[in-house]
């Protein structure tokens, strides 16, 4: 089918049935049912050469691919980010991402120009990379992928069973899938939850046994910023009003801290000794306590007195789980000590 749609691209004109046959090296009984699957995808014009004369059949002007001009460096630039889409392996959605990038390597392979043509840039693909932090797997998650991403793209309503970690079940609910997001190496989408009447966010890896409507359309907002559902790197954004947050690095910290751009309302300020003084505006605080976390003792929470508090509580509940596990042993070491005199 790949190739049956490449060769009605490359012959604008049109070609006959007997002629794809025989470009295909198939029978042309089988290249008519190419043909009509072809059909459900385009509206395939068919023309007779004169009266009576075999059809040539073709792509509609106005459906064939566009060329768009890329410069080797640019193909170089697009190829670093293909490993961000491995977790779609097996999905229809991952195949046509996948021809795309054979494209663009296609372009990326092709000699060079100037003395170190050839050589400079050779397997560079390979060599300038994206490496997801921690790449999830949805091979067994490729049908809802697929059911997904046809619902976004089309504005269909989508029904699926949910898995719902609050509720500690699982319900059939119909959405409106407005965006679909790849955050922090997991799919996420953001739709109308039309039980609720509310805009959330699901998780893909939660959906399941998803079917796509044939007939409905729904109506995107004409107010529906992906952004305004999102926090940076700390997370889902979820409260309803902002939290001022303020959190102060050690010297060691700080040089880190000014590489990342954590969230749009990062503000930064030197203090004496080297340190750094954060602050910015924060919804959600459940994956701003993780990441305040992995800073160990580089951190300290300034405000608001609730992240204080969860971070407290986080520590310690880490040196209790360490305290259950060595208090045993400390206790069977005292035992066997010898009594003193």
């Amino acid at each position: 089918m790949d190739r049956l749609r490449e060769l009605l691209t490359r012959y604008p004109k049109g070609l006959t049935l007997y002629e794809l046959s025989q470009l295909l090296n198939v029978t042309p009984r089988t290249m008519r049912r190419y043909m009509s699957e072809l059909s459900a995808q385009f509206d395939l014009e068919q023309e007779e050469e004169r009266p009576g004369g075999a059809r040539r059949w073709r792509i509609p002007a106005a459906d064939l691919p566009r060329k768009i001009e890329l410069r080797r460096t640019q193909a170089y630039a697009l190829l670093a980010a293909r490993r961000i889409f491995a977790m779609m392996q097996g999905s229809a959605l991952y195949e046509e991402i996948d021809m795309a990038v054979n494209k663009l390597l296609g372009l990326a392979h092709r000699t060079g120009r100037g003395p170190n043509a050839g050589r400079a840039d050779f397997r560079l693909e390979e060599r300038f990379l994206y490496l997801p932090f921690v790449p999830k797997n949805y091979q067994e998650k490729t049908e809802e992928l697929d059911d997904l991403f046809q619902c976004v793209s089309d504005l269909r309503p989508l029904s699926l069973r949910y898995r719902s970690l609050s509720r500690h079940a699982e319900e059939r609910i119909t959405i409106h899938p407005y965006a679909m997001v790849l955050h922090r190496d997991s799919i996420y989408c953001v739709g109308y939850h039309t039980e609720r009447g509310e805009i959330r966010t699901f998780l893909l890896d939660r959906m399941r046994d998803t079917q796509a409507s044939v007939s409905e359309r729904f109506e995107l907002p004409d107010d529906f910023h992906v952004d305004d559902y999102f926090q940076g790197e700390f997370g889902i954004w979820k409260a309803a009003q902002k939290q001022h947050v303020v959190i102060e690095f050690d010297e060691y910290a700080a040089e880190y801290v000014r590489m990342r751009n954590a969230h749009p309302s990062m503000k930064l300020v030197p203090l004496p000794g080297g340190r750094l003084r954060l602050s910015m505006e924060v919804g959600n605080l459940t994956q701003l306590t993780s990441w305040i976390l992995e800073w160990g003792k580089r951190a300290k929470v300034i405000q608001p007195p609730e992240l204080v508090q969860r971070v407290r509580d986080e520590l310690q509940a880490a040196l209790n789980a360490y305290d259950e596990e060595t208090t045993p042993a400390r206790r069977k070491r005292a035992s066997e000590r010898p009594a003193r005199a």
